[in-house]
């Protein structure tokens, strides 16, 4: 009877999966009907049953001319992308430039001077005898010095756009870095922000010493902003550091609008982005809307666009300088959401609770034989060691 029984589910069991298959399969046959393909698919003039008929290219030459033929035919396939960015409105719009004007050095004044210092080196003994025993020293610092008057800017710039700021920060616009800005945290500047790098909120968590080449009398504005952080707004930003009117290179003798707040990334969420951003004024300028109240312990004070806060002053600045890094949630998170902001620390993530246990017994019935692993501590035991 039992097995009758069973044999009886089974066989229902697998007529109802075939009727379930049945109806998968037609359901996707009608899916399939009725989304077309968008043109002419792929070989679809070969006759697949009578390949024998097919023409033969006899020729590795006729092959490639006939490919690059199809190669260079429009092809909707090919193109899907396009069929893809045309529903994107800001899609081939071209950017604005508001940074500073850029002046491409005279090609014949770049060479005329190479020449100059290629002459000079042949008459350095000690410079070829170095070269000639591999001895030979460049420091890094002018190495640095001349990618940064070089190269620098346009590889920042592309940079920048492979994560996104220009378009978070300055939608539909861009800027040449020019100017490069130097961050470094700690008091011997170990931790420096580069393009990208990685920071501990823990290494970020004290004001950063700031350095950069201005000329005496300009004025300048220093920002710090996260477009990743926010909690509420995917939009906005959440603004670390403001300092305005900044005389010459001299941050510390500058206008602080926004003291500094070390980043807080919530747990869960990744990696964010710190960017610093340096604008270059025309003269003084008067930012008594844009002053946070000392100290900025609330979150909704420190909501910011970098996008409005350029468009009221681009008259008077212009973006010039960009640095940025990424951080991701430590230890030192946890202590800035209770003890600097005075809120509940948000986690994204699941946080799985510790295995419970029932109290222990002396005398365990009917438990397995390792019943007491499980209120062993996880360190490593040393018994028995000589």
């Amino acid at each position: 009877m039992a097995l009758r029984t069973v044999c009886a589910s089974a066989l229902r069991t697998g007529a109802d999966l075939g009727v379930n298959n049945a109806r998968t399969i037609a359901t996707t046959a009608f899916l399939c009907i009725r989304r077309a393909p968008l043109g002419k698919m792929p070989n679809e003039d070969v006759d697949v049953e009578n390949l024998e008929s097919v023409e033969k290219y006899r020729s590795y030459t006729r092959y490639l001319r006939q490919a690059k033929e199809v190669d260079n035919k429009p092809a909707w396939w090919k193109t899907f992308r396009s069929y893809v960015e045309a529903a994107d409105p800001e899609h081939g719009a071209e950017r604005v430039d508001i940074g500073l004007s850029y002046y491409r050095p005279s090609r014949t004044k770049e060479v005329k001077e190479r020449k100059q210092v290629v002459k000079q080196n042949k008459k350095n003994v000690e410079l070829e005898r170095a070269a000639r025993l591999c001895t030979l020293k460049i420091p890094l610092e002018r190495v640095q010095e001349a990618w940064e008057k070089s190269s620098g800017p346009f590889q920042i710039k592309r940079v920048a756009d492979h994560y996104g700021v220009f378009r978070d920060l300055f939608p539909m616009s861009c800027f040449l870095p020019q100017v490069p800005l130097r961050v470094g945290y700690g008091q011997d500047k170990s931790r420096q922000v580069y393009y990208g790098n990685r920071l501990t909120p823990t290494e970020a968590a004290s004001v950063p010493q700031i350095s950069f080449d201005a000329e005496e009398g300009s004025m300048w504005t220093l920002l710090l902003t996260c477009p990743d952080e926010h909690l509420l707004d995917n939009e906005a930003e959440y603004i670390h550091w403001l300092v305005g009117n900044i005389p010459g290179g001299a941050v510390q003798a500058g206008e602080e609008l926004c003291h500094y707040l070390p980043p807080f990334p919530a747990k869960g969420t990744g990696f964010h982005r710190y960017i610093y951003v340096l604008f270059k004024q025309e003269g003084h300028i008067d930012f008594q809307e844009d002053v946070r109240p000392l100290p900025c312990h609330s979150l909704v004070d420190r909501t910011f666009k970098t996008v409005d806060f350029y468009r009221k002053h681009q008259d008077n600045m212009t973006p010039a300088g960009l640095a940025f890094f990424q951080s991701q949630w430590d230890e030192s998170v946890t202590n800035t959401f209770h003890d600097t902001l005075d809120m509940r620390e948000p986690v994204f993530e699941f946080i799985r609770p510790p295995v419970y246990h029932p109290p222990q017994v002396k005398y365990p019935h009917g438990q397995p034989l390792r019943y007491l692993d499980r209120y062993r501590g996880g360190k490593e035991h040393t018994f028995g060691i000589y």
